[in-house]
């Protein structure tokens, strides 16, 4: 966050300058006002590049194996741009390599999902996930397991069958 402010400030001191350089040549023939319209303008163009490229730079960095599952647009009144294109602010990925299952209980799968937010720290959440029950539960204290794989305590929300998040972690690694 400290960086893109840097970079934000950079690029309207740039533009400034440049606008700026520009009026010295034509020997002050530019109207006094473009200098800090440049600048503010330049300002907002890193500001919205910044928010619209932050998914795609996040997305690279992710560790091999991590899947995007579900993304969130958000669109607001006060960057009336977004109602055209609506930016990713935040998303999950499921870590496939940490699939976790149990032999007598196949349709299982004990899964980290990964919450990614523009403005927030990562969080890692393990999930259980049945795959035939479309299904999911939320690994907390008091679920245990059984010497069968069988989970006991555990509180089961059902899930549509297309439910990205489910898709996504019942698929074969």
């Amino acid at each position: 966050m400290f960086f893109e402010l840097i970079g934000t400030i950079v690029a309207g001191a740039v533009a400034a300058l440049l606008v700026w350089a520009l009026n010295r040549t034509l020997k002050g023939r530019l109207p006094k006002w473009l200098i800090p319209a440049s600048a503010g303008a330049a300002m907002l163009a890193a500001t919205i590049s910044s928010e619209y490229s932050w998914y795609a730079r996040t997305t690279a960095t992710m560790p091999q194996g991590m899947v995007v599952a579900q993304t969130v647009e958000e669109t607001a009144f006060y960057r009336p741009w977004t109602y055209t294109a609506p930016f990713i602010s935040r998303y999950v990925a499921v870590d496939q390599q940490s699939t976790r299952t149990h032999p007598n209980q196949p349709d299982q799968r004990l899964v980290d999902l990964v919450f990614y937010g523009r403005w927030t720290r990562t969080a890692k959440v393990p999930m259980l996930f049945d795959c035939a029950a479309n299904q999911r539960a939320d690994v907390v204290d008091g679920i245990s397991f059984g010497d069968d794989g069988a989970v006991t305590d555990a509180t089961w929300f059902p899930l549509d069958a297309t439910d990205p998040l489910l898709k996504v972690a019942c698929e074969e690694v």
